[in-house]
């Protein structure tokens, strides 16, 4: 048996503004874009560069309920965990293009790993795995 998480949503108050910020500051690509008549809604699906299955669906907050969650999804804890083969060039690039961290780097057992908050507040793991 073979499965993997092909995309997780992650609640955000504007498509543009959220495409704007992982395609344009973290330098992901934007995969899809579909307008949805019927649910007034888009299909936005972004991906970090060279990824093969695990991707994000942009989800515009449709109530308020939604809307509280923006930012915090996961009540403070880090969110997401975005590895990379070169720690150093994201992490320099990342912070050059405005990317907030929120703990600095550190040399931990699994790896190299920095904190940063993404245009809603969002913690995640900037991550270069030991190998």
């Amino acid at each position: 048996m073979k499965q993997s998480l092909g995309q997780i949503a992650l609640v955000v108050r504007d498509y543009d503004e959220a495409i704007q910020f992982y395609v344009g500051k973290l330098g992901f690509t934007l995969v899809e874009d579909t307008y949805i008549p019927e649910q007034d809604k888009r299909w936005v699906i972004v991906a970090p560069p060279g990824s093969a299955e695990s991707r994000l669906l942009l989800a515009r907050a449709t109530n308020e309920e939604q809307a509280s969650r923006i930012g915090n999804q996961t009540g403070g804890r880090v969110f997401l965990f975005l590895f990379t083969d070169d720690f150093w060039r994201d992490f320099h690039a990342y912070k050059a293009r405005g990317i907030v961290f929120v703990r600095e780097p550190k040399e931990e057992r699994f790896g190299t790993v920095a904190v940063f908050e993404d245009l809603y507040g969002n913690l995640w793991d900037l991550v270069q795995p030991r190998i």
